[in-house]
């Protein structure tokens, strides 16, 4: 018990003893009792409320300190990320830079078993943008715009102009020994009008039937059947996804494949051609 509330209870002790609770300028006993009371009552709520005040100063503390840890992790965490960027940043760099020179090798690299007539190719993509060239694989690859009118395997005029110059570079006669793989493509549109359906049931035939009106072409202007094939992909091959006009233009092609004799994607028997 406090010094003050001992005081207080001293104080009503001798006021009871002496019997001057009747005195003039003193309080009635019940008053003076019921003072004290209150006093005590106040004296419990402070304590009670400077304990919870110092657990409030204690738990601030706690928070402040956990606090300062979460900005300082934040912080490191940050740092963190901004070095991870950094790299990601110098990574992409990298690999884009990478990508150049291996483009830039393929593009000068020429191409497997078609060595001769790479200057002819290169001639003749100056002349005709439309034609794409592969120097990996030899392929000289037309934009289906470039032969056919949109949904047919009738070759158009240009068409004719473009097949008359590969005709000229593959019966060169530092060419005369490779063969000629015809393939045809076409987007994910189904044939649907009744004209052309009616000429090509399903995108297999168009694509087939216009790499073999390629083929009769290039026979007609005189490239030798026996080096020549065919094949039809369909839609199973695109070169961009079909999510555009743009896209699928270029997924309705002809591709002309330039093949080394011995090429294992079309090697033939000689043995038997001469039969």
């Amino acid at each position: 018990m406090s010094k003050d509330i001992h005081k207080w209870l001293l104080t009503g002790c001798l006021i009871t003893l002496t019997g001057c609770c009747s005195a003039p300028g003193f309080l009635p006993r019940s008053k003076l009792r019921q003072t004290q009371l209150s006093a005590l009552e106040a004296h419990n709520q402070a304590k009670m409320l400077g304990g919870e005040l110092a657990q409030s100063q204690q738990m601030y503390s706690q928070l402040a300190s956990e606090k300062a840890m979460t900005d300082a992790h934040a912080a490191e965490l940050e740092q963190r990320l901004s070095v991870a960027n950094e790299r990601l940043n110098n990574l992409a760099a990298e690999r884009s830079r990478l990508h150049d020179e291996y483009k830039n090798l393929l593009t000068n690299m020429p191409a497997p078993g078609a060595q001769g007539i790479s200057k002819d190719y290169e001639a003749l993509l100056r002349r005709f943008p439309q034609l794409e060239f592969d120097p990996i694989s030899g392929a000289s690859r037309f934009k289906s715009e470039v032969l056919f009118e949109s949904g047919s395997n009738q070759l158009t005029p240009e068409g004719h102009k473009v097949l008359q110059q590969f005709a000229q570079i593959i019966n060169d006669q530092d060419a005369r020994h490779f063969n000629v793989l015809v393939v045809g493509h076409t987007d994910d549109e189904a044939v649907v009008k009744p004209q052309t359906r009616a000429l090509h049931e399903t995108n297999w035939e168009l694509s087939a039937h216009r790499a073999t009106a390629v083929v009769r072409q290039l026979a007609k202007i005189g490239v030798s059947e026996p080096r020549m094939g065919v094949a039809g992909y369909n839609k199973f091959q695109p070169t961009a996804p079909n999510t555009s006009s743009g896209n699928k233009s270029m997924n309705r092609r002809v591709e002309l494949f330039v093949l080394a004799p011995d090429s294992s994607i079309a090697k033939r028997d000689q043995n038997l051609s001469m039969k």
